[in-house]
């Protein structure tokens, strides 16, 4: 159990935030031209979209905890 509060984790919260929205925004920037696609692959995109930024959460997570990367 940690004794000592550390900085990674309001750091690691903020960070978090902040990337997050730029990446809405970006998704958000490139809806003009994915919604100019079919329907169906409009679906897949949007789907990879939504679950791609999850890839690097439980990497940046343990940092938050442990100061390691994995």
């Amino acid at each position: 159990m940690r004794q000592k509060p550390t900085w990674r984790i309001p750091a690691g919260i903020l960070a978090l935030v902040f990337l997050l929205g730029v990446y809405a925004v970006l998704v958000a920037w490139a809806s003009q031209w994915i919604g100019q696609l079919h329907v169906l692959l409009q679906t897949v995109i949007y789907l990879v979209l939504g679950v791609i930024w999850l890839l690097p959460l439980r990497r940046f997570l343990i940092w938050m905890e442990t100061g390691h990367w994995g």
